[in-house]
């Protein structure tokens, strides 16, 4: 492994449109069809903290009622995945928050609606990795 790669965990979340449209597999597939091993996956309906933790730095934003009425209308899938360079990777699959900027090949370049239902969530660093892990699944060995 070179030295710049790391075993890293991240997390991910299928938001309620992943589930509604049926597309939960495929998402899955992809992740691991980059070598990523998903080590805990749970469906779950996020409560109004959960949310306002997860999106703690969004709270003060004008569009943040319509992102927590989104992820709160339904079920999510949360994970936790595992592989080298672990969030590099998975964000790098996930593609830009706008589908309409996203490549082709990534899930929102090939499967996303728009920016607010764009399907899934990745953690951006290894502190927000860890900081979300905790949030949806709590102290996880």
């Amino acid at each position: 492994m070179p030295a710049n790669e790391e075993i890293q965990q991240t997390f991910i979340m299928l938001k309620p449109d992943a589930i509604e449209r049926g597309l939960v597999g495929e998402i899955i597939s992809r992740f691991e069809q980059v070598g990523l091993k998903l080590l805990r996956m749970e469906t779950k309906k996020l409560s109004k903290e959960t949310v306002a933790r997860h999106y703690k730095s969004l709270m003060q934003k004008p569009f943040f009622p319509k992102l927590e009425a989104y992820v709160t209308r339904g079920a999510v899938v949360a994970t936790i995945w595992q592989g080298r360079d672990a969030i590099k990777v998975a964000r790098k699959i996930v593609g830009a928050t706008d589908p309409a900027l996203a490549e082709k090949g990534t899930i929102r370049g090939d499967l996303g609606s728009n920016c607010t239902e764009n399907l899934v969530h990745a953690s951006d660093s290894p502190e927000a990795a860890r900081s979300e892990i905790a949030n949806f699944f709590g102290k996880v060995a």
